[in-house]
Parts: C-alpha cells; sequence; structure tokens
C-alpha cells in the first residue's frame, strides 16, 4: 500500500455557503468590470477630445503639443489599464457558468484570471512605485546639484 501525503489525499469541497460567497464575489467582480471599461472609455474619448479639440485651439506650437502629448498618455493609461479589468471580466463570467454548470474547467479558468488580474496589478503597481523612486532619487540630486 503506497503512502500518500495529506495534500495528496486533500479533496476540496464547495459548500453552499462557500458558493454563495463564490456568486457574490462574481457579480461584485462583474459590476467592477463593467465600471472598468465604461472608465476607460471615458478615457479613451477624452485624451482624443483634448488631444484633438484643445490642440487645435492652442496658440503657440507648445500647447498644441502638450495638448496632444496629454491626450496620448490617456489612450496609453488606457491600454494598460485594460488587460486587468477584461481578467477581472473574465473572472466574474466564468466563476458564474463554473457555479452554474458545477465544471471544474471553468472554476479553474475562472481562478486562473483572477490570478492574471493580480499578477498584473503586482506587477505594475512595482513598476510605477520604481519609477516614483527613480524620480525621488533623481530630484533629490538635482536639487543637491543645484544647491552648489
Amino acid at each position: 500500500m503506497e503512502n500518500q501525503s495529506a495534500f495528496e489525499t486533500f479533496e476540496l469541497n464547495l459548500t453552499e455557503e462557500i458558493q454563495g460567497y463564490l456568486r457574490e464575489i462574481a457579480k461584485w467582480a462583474y459590476f467592477l468590470s463593467i465600471l472598468g471599461f465604461i472608465g476607460l472609455g471615458l478615457m479613451v474619448f477624452f485624451g482624443l477630445f483634448f488631444g484633438a479639440i484643445m490642440g487645435a485651439v492652442a496658440n503657440d506650437a507648445f500647447a498644441m503639443g502638450y495638448s496632444a502629448g496629454m491626450g496620448m498618455i490617456y489612450v496609453v493609461l488606457a491600454l494598460i489599464y485594460f488587460f486587468p479589468i477584461l481578467y477581472l471580466f473574465k473572472f466574474a463570467k466564468k466563476m458564474k457558468a463554473a457555479l452554474n454548470s458545477k465544471n471544474n474547467g471553468e472554476l479553474t479558468s475562472a481562478f486562473s484570471n483572477l490570478k492574471s488580474h493580480y499578477k498584473f496589478i503586482g506587477i505594475f503597481t512595482v513598476v510605477i512605485l520604481s519609477i516614483y523612486l527613480l524620480i525621488f532619487i533623481v530630484a533629490i540630486i538635482g536639487g543637491a546639484a543645484a544647491a552648489f
């Protein structure tokens, strides 16, 4: 007889209470992802609007370039934010499908999308914090250099 560890024989059962919690999580994830998509649409709209309209109204080339640049930054940020929102949306849809069909494959896919969502957010946070740290260091060096 083969000895199996407790982890190898472990079986997880989703009780009705757990399924209820997962359904509620899926509903909130769906709601937040829809709000995210609406926010992305507004970011792209205003990015293009300010890039085109404000750039055309500007009196000098600097203001025109600044408006166009800010518009492009909004569009690029919307593109970056699209992916975690898409992962959250896919998680919500797959979780609802998994709970309705009692399908382990759908449940696995749902949690895979949730993992991708958090992984993207985590990496993005590390990148942003690194940029902030770099800006802080450059500002201190610049301030010290300006003092002399």
